[in-house]
């Protein structure tokens, strides 16, 4: 595991549809909110000036050490009681961390889910195709690599990667022009041969190139190395046990996977006890743990000017109601069944 700091970008992060999550979670003074994934800490900084008090959690070490080295940035870092508490965990330990601090209800969640804009930023993390880096792209700086994947994994399981995770329609194909370009060691390599496996040039500067087919690949390796679809899923059941009656939830995702997971979690958590379709019966009788979900949100143009990366950004948010959480597969839990 490398513990290093890694020196950010000269470039400012800006958060993503600010506004419009500070709306969504209604911050008042004394609220106890989580931003389950701090990053550069935007949204914890203005959940922090709208009097809130924020348990921020990063499973990068570099994330946290930059606020941690940073104490005129972060003076409620040093409150009695402290108004920002960093958790160096998974946001899908957010129960038991919390737990461990003696809080078992929140007012609010807030997740933005993907790779940060710092660790982008960051040639030495090996997760932009853009600029050439070791192929690592691993969030929490430890476990297997980017490079141990596509350097160890058979043929037909980076296929299955590529396509599942990144939508690539000709997988086969570019999993076998990884193979046999091994080893691949830096992100150049692998921009390179899944280039050169899909016939694309990125010198073609014309109106109509196309965009860069490693776009896909890299995004489809980048989740299957740090499991974000299994922690995405693990995370939204925790805000549902956490969050208290009235409590809000909002979540920021950036490509359709992520985005079908929450639209999917919400339409499910707030119809419980109901059929999503018309042909099906309704089987369990239970109260919704979400309700008010409201439609999604996606940047103005003024904001799209300003940040292009917001343009891929969709704000799914909802309320809590009060009952009883779910189990993980939608059930409701023995305890709360009883």
């Amino acid at each position: 595991m490398s513990g290093h700091c890694v020196p950010v970008s000269a470039q400012p992060h800006v958060p993503v549809l600010l506004t419009e999550v500070v709306a969504a979670l209604n911050p008042r003074g004394g609220d106890l909110i989580v931003d389950a994934t701090f990053g550069a800490g935007g949204y914890t900084r203005r959940l922090l000036d709208e009097g809130a008090t924020v348990h921020a959690f990063d499973r990068d070490p570099d994330a946290i050490a930059a606020a941690q080295n940073n104490p005129g940035k972060w003076p409620e870092l040093a409150g009695d009681p402290p108004r920002l508490v960093l958790h160096p965990r998974r946001f899908s330990e957010m129960v038991e961390s919390l737990g461990d601090a003696g809080i078992d209800k929140v007012d609010g969640v807030v997740m933005d889910i993907g790779v940060s804009s710092m660790q982008l930023d960051q040639a030495e993390r090996g997760f932009a195709f853009g600029s050439d880096g070791p192929l690592d792209m691993r969030m929490s700086q430890d476990g297997p690599s980017a490079a141990d994947f596509v350097n160890e994994a058979d043929e037909a399981q980076i296929a299955d990667v590529l396509y599942v995770y990144g939508e690539e329609r000709q997988s086969r194909r570019v999993a076998r022009a990884i193979v046999a370009a091994r080893p691949l060691a830096t992100t150049g390599d692998l921009a390179r041969a899944v280039r050169k496996a899909l016939g694309y040039n990125p010198a073609y500067k014309g109106n109509s190139a196309p965009k860069d087919p490693a776009i896909r690949s890299f995004q489809a390796i980048r989740i299957h190395v740090n499991g974000e679809l299994d922690e995405l899923d693990a995370g939204l059941a925790a805000a549902e046990t956490l969050l208290r009656d009235g409590g809000r939830l909002a979540v920021v995702t950036f490509h359709s996977l992520e985005d079908r997971k929450v639209k999917h979690f919400l339409r499910d958590a707030s119809s419980a006890g109901q059929s999503t379709s018309r042909h099906l019966p309704v089987t369990v009788s239970a109260p919704a743990p979400f309700a008010n979900v409201a439609k999604a949100v996606r940047a103005g143009e003024a904001e799209l000017a300003a940040n292009p990366r917001s343009r891929s950004a969709t704000l799914r948010s909802a309320i809590r109601t009060d009952a009883p959480p779910r189990n993980t597969d939608g059930s409701l839990s023995p305890r709360s069944a009883a």
